[in-house]
């Protein structure tokens, strides 16, 4: 057993931390563009489907990995099956938090520079072009890689108090206000003139214009927005005790998780189309949108602010998860001081993160396989890491991993009905990955 200093100080905390890593940019930025860019609602319920069916098993497989073993990713792997290659899976994942936390971070800066100017009443303007706003923003190499390397300032020193200190603490105060916020803003969306538009793009599934490209992306979408697949939450659940239900757990972040998706679709795509804009924009989608929405409201500037410095929690919680997965493999296995080990990961990740960072400015005209290095980071993690990921997972848990142990850390303070563990059991050794394997290789026109 971990020693008390080194776990979770509640059950609450633990879910609002979880639920803090998965929902982030996942949930609040890139799932609105995402929705914009492939088709609206339809791409919604498939989503949803992939978070309950595939995402919501393999949540609760890395809980029960993480708690089973308590030991960060790597060693968890080692210990569960030792002297096996099943541990490549926890190196996979580090390598796999290193590249997403080396894009994400760039987005993270975006979202720290956009607070910071709005607090001095920098981003709504009379008259103001919030598209053009956005390209003098990213487009400048300057405030990019400024914006990125203090955000990686904050995840250091966070990560470098450890679980209870740093990481619990901030987020069982500032994810509830996060949801009081977005529920302010949806309800002023859904009152603007066209916003019936947007909302029945948003929640009218069209499955004619589904394709098998559009369905990875709704997979590796529900992957990345339950932060599933690099193995996060095993190193989140090795702090965790034993009179934690995993499965209400992982059912509580799902639903979270989801509720936050809806929030974000019903707050941007009124907006998006009551004022003309682009739904298929890109990632900038959601900076253009939220100064337009509250350039509409009294004291918007304000609301804009409090707003933006809350979604820069939510995204700082994400980021913490990421850097804690790389900074616990290096701490727990070679006995390293923690601030050290967060402050070489932090600096290694701000490098790998510039030339995503200057992607739209300096380096615009580089392209990977016709993608910027932005462009072409997102895709390797989100469509094929993750999804390989959360492969590797279920088949660990469905043809490796003591099924005594996996029905123990399954039942701990659960009082579930048996069958319930025997259809999650089916689900992760046969419909998940087989889903996941049909999802990928179809997109590609491989079936």
């Amino acid at each position: 057993m971990r020693n008390k200093k080194d776990q979770w100080a509640s059950k609450l905390g633990f879910i609002l931390s979880s639920a803090g890593a998965a929902i982030g940019l996942g949930a609040i930025w890139k799932f609105p563009y995402m929705t914009g860019m492939n088709g609206g609602g339809a791409f919604f319920l498939v989503f949803i489907a992939f978070t309950i069916l595939i995402g919501l098993p393999i949540l609760i497989a890395e809980f029960i990995i993480g708690r089973g073993a308590e030991k960060e990713a790597v060693s968890a792997y080692q210990k569960l099956a030792p002297k096996t290659p099943w541990s490549f899976i926890g190196h996979w994942g580090v390598v796999g938090a290193f590249l997403l936390m080396s894009f994400y971070s760039v987005v993270g800066g975006w979202v720290l520079i956009y607070s910071v100017v709005s607090i001095f009443g920098g981003i709504i303007r009379g008259g103001a072009n919030y598209e053009q706003l956005f390209a003098d923003i990213t487009g400048n190499p300057l405030i990019t890689i400024t914006g990125l390397a203090f955000f990686m300032l904050i995840n250091i020193i966070v990560v470098s108090f450890g679980i209870k200190d740093g990481i619990e603490k901030s987020s069982k105060i500032l994810m509830p206000l996060l949801f009081v916020f977005f529920i302010i803003l949806v309800l002023r969306s859904i009152t603007f003139e066209g916003a019936m538009d947007g909302i029945r793009f948003f929640l009218e599934p069209d499955f004619a214009a589904l394709t098998g490209e559009n369905i990875l992306y709704a997979l590796g979408q529900s992957f990345f927005s339950l932060a599933v697949g690099i193995s996060v939450m095993v190193t989140y659940s090795s702090y965790l005790g034993k009179d934690v239900s995993l499965p209400m757990s992982a059912g509580s972040v799902s639903i979270m998780n989801i509720f936050v998706s809806l929030l974000a679709g019903l707050a941007i795509f009124p907006v998006v189309f009551a004022f003309g804009l682009e739904p298929a924009e890109g990632p900038g989608l959601l900076f253009m949108v939220l100064p337009e929405a509250f350039s509409q409201m009294p004291f918007g500037e304000l609301f804009l602010s409090l707003f933006l410095l809350l979604f820069l929690f939510a995204v700082l919680t994400s980021s913490f998860s990421m850097l804690e997965i790389i900074t616990a493999a290096f701490t727990e296995k070679k006995g390293r001081s923690r601030g050290k080990v967060a402050a070489t990961a932090g600096l290694i990740v701000f490098i790998a993160g510039i030339p995503a960072a200057l992607s739209s400015s300096t380096l615009a005209d580089f392209h990977i396989f016709g993608l910027t290095v932005f462009d072409a980071t997102d895709f390797l993690v989100s469509n094929i890491m993750l999804p390989a990921g959360c492969l590797f997972i279920s088949l660990f848990i469905g043809f490796k991993m003591d099924k005594s142990l996996i029905r123990q850390e399954f039942h701990y303070s659960t009082g579930m009905n048996p069958g319930v563990y025997s259809t999650w059991y089916f689900l992760m050794r046969w419909i998940v990955p087989i889903t996941i394997i049909i999802v990928f290789f179809g997109s590609v026109g491989l079936i």
